[in-house]
C-alpha cells in the first residue's frame, strides 16, 4: 500500500507536470500553425482565385477588341497647329525664291574661308509655319543645302557684316561652354543613339529636338549637324563650337575616329565626366558647410552686440552699475559696430571683391595665394588629393585613347586652374622634348606625394603607365572622398564650440554688472 502510495506521489509531483506542460507546448504550436499557416494558406488561395478571376476577365476583354477601343479613346491627341499665310504673303516669298536660286548660281555659291551668321526664311513641312532664324555657314549654297535636307522650304538666305557683329557668340564663333552636367547627358544620349544603329548626323539631329527652346545650345548643334553635313570629322565640327565643349573630349574623339572606337570613348568620356562632376561635388559640399556654420555663428554674434548688448547698457546707465574692463570692451565693440555697420560690410565687399578679381586676373597673387593655401595643414590635403585625382584620371584617359604625350600634358595644363600643377606639367613637357622621364618633373616637389611619384616610376619602368595613372587617381579619390567626410564631421563640433565660447563670453560679461546692481537694490 505504501508502495502505490508512493508511486501515485511520483506521478502528482513528477510526471503529471511534465505531461501538462507538454500538452500546452503541442496546443500552442497547433495554435500558432493556425494563425500563421493555415490562416494565411486559406487568404493567399482567395487572393490567387481572385486574380485568376481578373486575370480572365482581362483576357475576355482584350480579345473581344474593347481594350483597343478604350486606348485610342484616352490617347491624348496630338494637335498639329496649321498655318494660313495670305497670298500677297506667299507671292512675296516666291519672288524672294526665285531671287534665292538665281543667287545660288551665281555668287552664292562662293565659299568664304571664314564662316558667317546667314539669316534665313524657311517653312515647315507638317505645319506650314513660316519662320526667320540664324545659323553658320561658309556659303548660301551650303546653308541652303542643309536646310533642304533638314526637310525646310528655302525662301530666302542673307548676310552682311551686322548679322556677324551682332551673332558673335554663337556656333562656329564659340559658345558658352556646356556645364559637366549637360556634357555628362549629352555623351550617354548620344553613345546610346549610335549604339542603336543610327548615323552621328541622325543621332545629333535627335538632340538638338530634344533641346528646344535653348537658342544658343539648338544654333550649336545645328551647326555639328551642318558640318558632318559638309563631310567635316566629328571632332572638327565641335572643334568650331569655340568653348563650348573641352579640348580633351576633342582630342579624344579625334583619336577615336583614327582607331574607330567612338562609341567606346562616348561612354569612356561619360563616365570620366561623371567622376569628375563627383570630385567637383564633394569638394563643393566640403567648401559649403563650413562656410554656412561661419556665416551663421558671425551673424549671431553680430546680432547679439547691436541688438542685446544696448539694452544692457540703458539698464547700467539707469541704475549706476560698476563696469569692468570686459564689459567696457563688449560695450564698446557693440558701439562701434552699431554705429559703422554699413562702413564695415562695405570695406569687406570691397576686400572680398578685390581678392576674387586679383586671384583672377594676376598669376602672380593666384601662385602666392594658392602656395599659401597648399600649406594649410588639412586644406592643402584636400586641394592636393583633388588635384592630383583629376590629373591621373585625365592623364590615363588620354593614354588609353593614343593621345600624343606633348598635346596630353597641353591638355592637362588647361583642366586645372592651379599654378603650381600648370608649372610641373610644363616642365614635364620641356623633360620630354629633352628626351628625360616623365617622373623627373614629379621628383622631390612638396605638391606632389612620394605616393603619387613612385607609383608614376613604376608606370614608367614597366610600360604600364595608364594603368597605373588610372590606379593613383582611384587611390587620391578615396583619399579626397575620405578626408572631406572627416573635414565635415571635425569642422561642426569645432565651429560650435567656438559659437559657444564667443556667445557665452558676451553673455558673461554682460550679466556680470547686474549681479553689482543687485546688490545695490538689495
Amino acid at each position: 500500500m505504501e508502495e502505490v502510495k508512493k508511486t501515485s506521489g511520483i506521478i502528482d509531483y513528477f510526471i503529471l507536470p511534465f505531461y501538462t506542460i507538454l500538452n500546452i507546448i503541442v496546443f500552442a504550436l497547433k495554435g500558432f500553425k493556425s494563425c500563421f499557416y493555415d490562416l494565411w494558406v486559406i487568404v493567399f488561395n482567395a487572393l490567387s482565385f481572385r486574380l485568376d478571376r481578373i486575370y480572365q476577365s482581362a483576357k475576355e476583354f482584350s480579345d473581344d477588341g474593347s481594350s483597343d477601343d478604350i486606348y485610342e479613346r484616352t490617347k491624348k491627341a496630338k494637335k498639329v497647329k496649321q498655318y494660313k499665310y495670305s497670298d500677297k504673303k506667299l507671292a512675296k516669298l516666291e519672288e524672294e525664291k526665285a531671287l534665292l536660286i538665281k543667287d545660288l548660281q551665281e555668287a552664292g555659291a562662293t565659299r568664304s574661308k571664314t564662316p558667317h551668321i546667314y539669316l534665313f526664311t524657311v517653312k515647315e513641312p507638317n505645319t506650314n509655319r513660316i519662320f526667320t532664324s540664324t545659323m553658320p555657314g561658309f556659303s548660301k549654297l551650303d546653308v541652303n543645302s542643309f536646310l533642304l535636307n533638314e526637310g525646310y522650304e528655302v525662301y530666302s538666305i542673307k548676310t552682311n557684316s551686322w548679322l556677324d557683329m551682332l551673332n558673335q557668340k554663337t556656333s562656329l564663333f564659340g559658345n558658352k561652354k556646356m556645364s559637366t552636367k549637360d556634357l555628362i547627358f549629352w555623351l550617354t544620349q548620344l553613345s546610346t543613339y549610335i549604339k542603336a544603329g543610327l548615323t552621328l548626323n541622325e543621332s545629333i539631329k535627335i538632340l538638338t529636338n530634344q533641346i528646344k527652346g535653348n537658342g544658343a545650345r539648338e544654333r550649336a548643334f545645328q551647326s555639328i549637324s551642318y558640318e558632318l553635313t559638309l563631310g567635316e570629322p566629328f571632332s572638327v565640327a565641335l572643334e568650331k563650337q569655340g568653348d563650348m565643349f573641352p579640348a580633351l573630349l576633342i582630342n579624344m574623339i579625334k583619336a577615336a575616329e583614327a582607331s574607330g572606337t567612338l562609341t567606346e570613348t562616348l561612354d569612356d568620356m561619360a563616365d570620366y565626366y561623371t567622376e569628375v562632376n563627383s570630385t567637383k561635388k564633394e569638394m563643393i559640399s566640403a567648401m559649403t558647410y563650413p562656410a554656412i556654420i561661419t556665416v551663421f555663428a558671425f551673424a549671431v554674434i553680430v546680432f547679439i552686440l547691436i541688438y542685446v548688448v544696448p539694452q544692457f547698457t540703458e539698464i547700467y546707465e539707469d541704475y549706476g552699475a560698476e563696469i569692468g574692463g570686459f564689459t567696457l570692451f563688449i560695450i564698446g565693440a557693440s558701439d562701434f559696430l552699431k554705429s559703422n555697420i554699413f562702413y564695415i560690410f562695405l570695406f569687406i565687399a570691397v576686400i572680398v571683391i578685390g581678392l576674387i578679381v586679383l586671384y583672377k586676373s594676376l598669376k602672380l597673387f593666384r601662385t602666392y595665394f594658392q602656395i599659401l593655401l597648399m600649406h594649410i595643414p588639412v586644406v592643402k590635403n584636400v586641394i592636393i588629393y583633388k588635384e592630383l585625382t583629376i590629373f591621373a584620371k585625365t592623364f590615363s584617359s588620354l593614354l588609353k585613347n593614343n593621345v600624343y604625350i606633348t598635346e596630353s600634358m597641353g591638355i592637362l595644363s588647361k583642366i586645372t586652374n592651379n599654378e603650381i600643377y600648370k608649372a610641373i606639367l610644363y616642365r614635364t613637357i620641356k623633360n620630354i622634348v629633352k628626351g628625360e622621364k616623365i617622373s623627373e618633373a614629379f621628383k622631390d616637389h612638396w605638391a606632389v606625394p612620394d605616393v603619387a611619384y613612385y607609383m608614376i616610376v613604376t608606370g614608367e619602368s614597366t610600360g604600364r603607365l595608364a594603368d597605373m595613372m588610372q590606379k593613383v587617381s582611384e587611390y587620391y579619390q578615396e583619399l579626397h572622398r575620405n578626408i572631406v567626410s572627416n573635414l565635415k564631421a571635425f569642422i561642426e563640433p569645432i565651429m560650435i564650440s567656438f559659437l559657444a565660447v564667443v556667445v557665452g563670453s558676451i553673455i558673461i560679461a554682460v550679466i556680470i554688472p547686474m549681479f553689482g546692481i543687485y546688490n545695490t537694490i538689495q
